[in-house]
């Protein structure tokens, strides 16, 4: 057998079963395509059915070829991979076989991009060798115990320098795929054979492209790295050597308080540095509020109707029930029944439903919590994000005593710093951290960079930018059904990376299946419901138009109006 990379394509000639076989196989699921050569396409039957069988997205082709000298061993393709001479005439056109197709190209049109492009060696051959051993192991085509071929006849095969056969060798013994002895050589390692399942969705079978809008995340191709770069080289340059250290549970002191100074401003939180707590997520933060709660004896917890399905499982986790709040025409009614200890709510917007909490219901969940001693945890979710006016400030404003705030970075900047805070009532500040733990859980190179990020005015002006974005992004939404679309109701207020879409009795699980088809991953209103509410809110669709990146977000649009229309 001999193999070579023209570009993104694999040429093999006199591929058979066996080791042949099984590079060829594994090559094409490293996602290069696979040109087959010989002097007859029977001879390759087997092969190309084996590929196409565990590789069905990449292009196989059989291309056979007539020469004038029937001693040769290989084709003029062959010589021309192994670096010899171009000897031999080709006086017959190549027959190029896709998969149910047939077309005709020219020896010559072979020659020119062969000879422009032919690549023996480097270590994008030796990745692509590597990946087709690691393949054919994982899924049995080579067996434990079955002996390759030593890496000077493998190199002689392939048409490739020893020293990148030798080196993928290398690679995938110290990877545990293969062992070498002395005297013995080259083996395949006994492993747990695995048969990957390639789940494609029916977009990606029609071809169709696939666009997320599910809600929940920003826009991660609009990350700052300039200027988030920047600002690690300037917190690293600055930061004290005890920086390094296990450090203080409740976060760096540089950014608890950057936060302190920026959420009196931006959100009208008021908290001093040393009850700022850092954390890495809100859930990791209602993870800690759980543990105190339940430590205090608590056993019920209020929360929205609708809402994340992973808080309830997290509160429930501690041994606390979630009692759903009423829902009405004006959103939550957030003051809640007796016997609860806390209520967990999103006032700035609402999620899923997009309500922003009513100024007097505002009013009366404070009261509530200090005439009955109760807490009220604070979700900010979208609460940098509102379009149509400026952002009402944070619940925690009210009473800092009562109430704990969190915040988080996830949809300002992007999920994966994996940076939150709680702002938390002085008495409470304690119990938090020691449920925390006493060792920082927090990568402190995030912090340091964070905090200079706040503090040189980048946060807020990438907020800017961002609510710039997404609101120009809501507006395209809302005007496009308004024109093809009218009987699609756009609710909630102006605000956050995500919208719902009011759709006509009894036909929400039929768009859903109508948008999966088209390669759109959109959510139903009905699977944030609250297992227990008594509340049912009419069909609809949660669009996230944050994910989409900017070039993107056009297509998805188009998409999701062409479903609704």
């Amino acid at each position: 057998m001999t193999a070579g990379l023209v570009g993104r394509t694999a040429l093999i000639t006199g591929s058979g079963p066996g080791i042949g076989a099984a590079i060829a196989t594994g090559l094409a699921r490293a996602g290069l395509d696979v040109v087959l050569l010989a002097r007859s396409a029977d001879q390759l039957d087997e092969t190309a059915k084996t590929i196409r069988a565990s590789a069905s997205s990449v292009e196989v082709r059989i291309v056979t070829t007539d020469l004038t000298k029937d001693n040769q061993r290989t084709t003029a393709i062959d010589d021309l991979l192994s670096g010899g001479q171009v000897d031999v005439p080709i006086n017959n056109a190549a027959t190029v076989e896709p998969l149910g197709a047939r077309t005709t190209i020219s020896p010559a049109q072979l020659w020119q991009a062969f000879e422009n492009d032919l690549i023996r060696a480097g270590r994008g051959v030796r990745r692509a060798l590597a990946e087709a051993v690691r393949d054919a192991v994982r899924t049995g085509r080579l067996a434990p115990g079955t002996r390759l071929p030593s890496s000077r006849r493998l190199a002689a095969d392939l048409g490739l320098a020893r020293n990148t056969v030798a080196d993928a060798y290398a690679d995938l013994v110290a990877e545990g795929w293969l062992t070498a002895r002395r005297g013995s050589g080259t083996l395949v390692a006994d492993r747990m054979i695995t048969r990957p399942i390639l789940a494609r969705s029916a977009a990606q079978l029609s071809g169709n492209p696939c666009y997320d809008l599910i809600p929940g995340n920003p826009d991660l191709t609009a990350f700052p790295r300039a200027a988030w770069l920047k600002a690690t080289r300037r917190a690293l340059a600055a930061a004290p050597d005890d920086a390094f250290g296990y450090g203080d549970p409740r976060g760096r002191p540089e950014l608890r308080a950057a936060l302190a100074d920026h959420l009196a401003r931006a959100r009208g939180v008021y908290v001093s540095p040393e009850h700022i707590l850092i954390c890495a997520g809100v859930s990791h933060g209602l993870q800690i509020l759980s543990a105190v709660l339940a430590g205090r004896g608590a056993r019920n917890v209020a929360v929205e109707s609708y809402g994340p399905d992973r808080y309830c499982g997290l509160l429930g986790a501690a041994g606390l029930k979630t009692l759903p709040l009423p829902l009405d025409t004006h959103g939550t009614d957030p003051v809640p029944p007796l016997g609860t200890e806390a209520v967990l709510l999103t006032p700035a917007h609402q999620f899923p439903v997009g309500t922003a909490l009513q100024r007097d219901r505002r009013t009366a969940v404070v009261d509530w919590a200090r005439r009955t001693g109760g807490l009220v945890l604070e979700d900010d979710y979208d609460g940098e994000f509102r379009f149509d006016r400026q952002s009402v400030g944070a619940l925690q404003g009210l009473d800092p005593d009562c109430v704990v705030y969190l915040g988080t970075a996830s949809q300002t900047l992007a999920p994966g710093l994996r940076l939150a805070w709680m702002a938390l009532p002085p008495t409470l500040a304690e119990e938090a951290v020691a449920a925390k733990g006493q060792i920082d859980s927090c990568e402190v190179f995030s912090q340091l960079t964070m905090a200079e990020f706040i503090t040189s005015g980048a946060y807020s002006r990438h907020i800017r930018a961002a609510r710039r974005r997404y609101r120009d992004r809501r507006d395209a939404l809302v005007t496009a059904l308004a024109q093809h679309a009218p009987k699609v109701r756009v609710i909630g207020t102006a605000a956050g990376l995500h919208t719902v879409l009011g759709l006509p009795p009894g036909t929400e699980q039929q768009v859903l299946q109508s948008a999966t088809r088209h390669g759109l991953k959109v959510a139903g209103l009905s699977r944030y419901r609250h297992e227990r509410s008594l509340n049912a809110m009419a069909d609809a669709l949660v669009v996230g138009y944050g994910v989409p990146s900017d070039a993107a977000w056009p297509q998805a649009l188009s998409a999701l109006v062409r479903i609704l229309s």
